[in-house]
């Protein structure tokens, strides 16, 4: 089974090791990382104000050259360590035993905003790209859709798929084959909060558990949530949680 899951805006600072975009999950993505990155490192070079508040999705001047940095040659951390947010904080990767950490290293694909498809345990550098920012005449989802969700089908085709991602990063790539995601709402209502935390959550229970398959993930208690209903349209197939807290 992989678990697929969104990226964060918020990125933790530091790194323990050198940055290698070659060593990236999918050798044949490597030229368009390459020139993603090029065209990001040139227009942090500029230092075009208006583009990079725009690119990066901050206002005030200061905020904004905090994030102008080589990140080619910043330190590198895990990329399951580099995301800060709601759902990463609810997961605590640090805290998690070595066999769970283990667990995420090897089952989760996360989907950034500039280095595309990553395995939890690649090492990337801090950036910042706000989610559905173009990259001058880039627009990343649909880059890495061209380029990468034919890699993410042949990747994925002998598992089963745990959709954890919010629905944008269905623009990356979404699968062909039958696949399962959820949903989180509390007295009748979607609430993107709690989801975002819920999908740390349930990420942590499943990988406590060591969970490899969806029916063994149906299984699974989830402290504070019931399911209140399964829904299967064409290959996706919906579970449907009420909040309980």
């Amino acid at each position: 089974m992989k678990i697929l899951l969104a990226p964060s805006e918020t990125k933790k600072s530091g790194g323990e090791a050198p940055f290698r975009l070659e060593a990236l999950l999918f050798d044949a993505l490597l030229p368009y990382r390459t020139r993603l990155l090029h065209t990001y490192m040139n227009i942090l070079q500029k230092k075009d104000m208006a583009e990079l508040s725009a690119m990066f999705g901050l206002k005030k001047e200061a905020d904004i050259k905090m994030h102008i940095k080589d990140i080619i040659h910043e330190p590198a951390m895990k990329a399951i360590e580099r995301y800060t947010g709601v759902a990463f904080d609810h997961l605590n990767y640090p805290s998690l035993s070595p066999e769970a950490q283990n667990y995420v290293d090897e089952h989760v694909i996360l989907c950034s905003n500039l280095f595309g498809f990553l395995r939890a345990d690649d090492m990337i550098p801090e950036y910042r790209l706000k989610q559905g920012a173009s990259v001058s005449d880039i627009k990343v989802e649909k880059y890495y859709q061209e380029h990468g969700a034919a890699l993410m089908e042949a990747y994925l085709k002998d598992e089963e798929i745990l959709d954890l991602r919010a629905g944008f990063y269905d623009k990356f790539y979404k699968p062909t084959k039958p696949y399962t995601t959820l949903k989180f709402i509390k007295e009748g209502k979607v609430v993107s909060h709690w989801a975002k935390a819920y999908r740390g959550i349930v990420l942590r229970e499943v990988a406590t558990a060591g969970i490899e398959t969806i029916n063994d993930f149906m299984k699974l208690p989830l402290e504070g949530l019931s399911i209140a209903e399964i829904q299967t349209k064409k290959n996706r197939t919906e579970i449907i949680y009420d909040i309980e807290l």
